[in-house]
């Protein structure tokens, strides 16, 4: 049935699903679009080809689809989504599109749930699932039953077994940090200068993987620059590249570093050519060795987001240097604390006002 929507614009836009296919189109005039809507409802049904056999296909080959598809346009899938994706082939994977029933979907999200998985890793699945689901339907017509999958998510979510995942609020002491420079930088045995990553990630707010990634070539040492290919980015995937600025104001200078890479590496190949694993191992062999408890690499991406707001950096120059396109997203790595921003008390022989225009003016 075609859906007509009038448009702030004045003129009206129709909309037709029929028989798994999709147009749209928009007219000066509502009776047009009446006209065009029924034209083509009337030569879909006259066209329309016989039942699928979609109904007969299993979720496991929706998922073949998808990474042949990502695979022959050059788009990467995540390591994460496609080792979720292999787990789950021999479950619902086997399942044909017409068993993808609330039942199933409630009985797999309780069956993760036994096996340990968190409730906001159960979500993290789905969304996976449905990521196949829409693309199955989107490119390759596949009927799909979404009805069925959303009271699934609703039913898990009632239950417990499904939410979103809470914000990390984890910020290493200015002492743990101390300790852990020191651990590292006097263990001769530790041929990754993890002191060294250390600060520039608090300098920098790159994730581990970026740092690991960073070839000579993407730094310009004279304008204190450095260029990170492909940053992660959930709503833009393709072709994310940002340079972002090397900054001394987080307590670490990161050119500073970079300049003593460079003499370490001479200037060739990656800038920390070390693996991003074995660097994450080692900083986690370090906190159980020194009793630094919950602490993981990534927190200090959210440490040196949380002491650029500190040095007074607006907004927009912190999303700069992080990366994050908004407000809410780059909210999460944060860790400001309302006391932060209240004042001392002023000298007693000082008003309040004169107080304050004295803080302005220096």
């Amino acid at each position: 049935m075609a859906t007509l929507v009038r448009l702030p614009s004045s003129n009206w836009r129709i909309q037709v699903r029929r028989k798994g296919q999709y147009a749209a189109r928009t007219f000066r005039k509502r009776e047009d679009a009446e006209t065009w809507g029924l034209a083509l409802e009337r030569e879909i049904d006259l066209t329309a080809k016989a039942p699928s056999d979609w109904d007969k296909r299993t979720l496991e080959e929706l998922i073949d689809l998808y990474l042949q598809d990502m695979l022959e346009v050059g788009k990467k899938v995540g390591r994460t989504r496609q080792l979720f994706l292999e787990s789950i082939r021999p479950t619902l994977g086997k399942l044909k599109l017409s068993e993808l029933t609330r039942g199933n979907f409630v009985e797999y999200g309780r069956s993760r749930a036994k096996e340990g998985a968190s409730a906001s890793t159960v979500q993290f699945n789905f969304s996976d699932i449905s990521a196949i689901l829409t693309y199955a339907e989107a490119v390759h017509g596949a009927p799909m039953r979404h009805d069925e999958f959303d009271l699934a998510r609703l039913a898990l979510k009632k239950l417990g077994l499904m939410r979103k995942s809470r914000a990390r609020t984890r910020r290493p002491t200015v002492e743990e940090i101390r300790r852990l420079i020191n651990f590292f930088a006097a263990s001769p045995r530790q041929y990754i200068p993890m002191d060294r990553i250390i600060q520039f990630a608090i300098a920098t707010a790159m994730r581990e993987g970026e740092i690991f990634r960073i070839d000579w070539t993407d730094v310009d040492m004279r304008k204190r620059l450095i260029k990170i290919r492909a940053r992660k980015a959930p709503q833009d995937q393709d072709d994310n590249d940002q340079v972002i600025p090397m900054l001394n104001v987080t307590g670490f200078d990161a050119w500073q570093l970079v300049l003593e890479q460079r003499i370490v590496t001479r200037g060739k190949g990656r800038v920390f050519p070390y693996r991003a694993a074995s660097a994450g191992a080692a900083f986690a062999r370090a906190c159980h060795v020194l009793h630094i408890e919950d602490l993981r690499f990534h927190d200090l991406r959210r440490e040196a987001a949380t002491r650029l707001f500190e040095a007074g950096l607006p907004i927009e120059r912190v999303a700069l240097v992080t990366g994050h396109k908004d407000w809410e997203t780059l909210r999460r790595y944060t860790c400001l604390r309302p006391e932060d921003l209240v004042l001392p008390q002023p000298p007693a022989e000082l008003s309040v006002a004169d107080y304050i225009d004295q803080l302005m003016d220096s």
